[in-house]
Parts: structure tokens; sequence; C-alpha cells
């Protein structure tokens, strides 16, 4: 094997930083699909805290029954998280 063969320390050191290139940039690209996911999550944490208080408003037992009568309109898949939160209501 000759010296040749193996590509001078120019082509060799081009060849490691278009490999360091790349995994930079597939770091990247994971770092922002984590960045998403964790913006996501967070925005879904706010809408939880905001229904909830907006929730908390009703108090009283024919103010609870009446938000289960207009929930009964909808899917126990769409309102299961509220249904879920008027239950700790109801308990407490």
């Amino acid at each position: 094997m000759t010296l040749e063969s193996e590509g001078s320390p120019t082509q060799k050191m081009g060849k490691e930083m278009e490999t360091t290139t790349r995994r930079t940039a597939a770091i990247g690209r994971r770092l922002t699909a984590i960045r998403h996911d964790v913006r996501g999550d967070r925005e879904a944490r706010a809408a939880r805290r905001t229904l909830q208080h907006e929730l908390s408003s009703y108090n009283t037992a024919s103010e609870l029954n009446d938000l289960e009568a207009i929930l009964d309109r909808y899917s126990d898949e769409d309102t299961a998280d509220i249904r879920r939160f008027l239950a700790t209501r109801r308990v407490a």
C-alpha cells in the first residue's frame, strides 16, 4: 500500500470534517425536534391549567350537572380530560 492510495492528509481532514459536519447537522435536527416536543408539552400543560381554572368556576351540584349534560353531547374521547377533572371536583 502506498501513501498515495491512502490519500493526502488534506483529503483525510476534508473527509473527517465532512463526517463531523453531518453528525453536527444530525444532532442539530434532533435538538430541534426535542425543543419542538418540549414546546408542545409546555403549551399543552398551559392549556390544561387554563381549562382547569375555567372549570373551577362551576361549584354547585347544579352547575356541575349542567356541565356534564353539555359534555354528554360529545364523545367520551373528546371530553375525557374534562370529565376526569370534574370527577375529582365532585369527590372533593
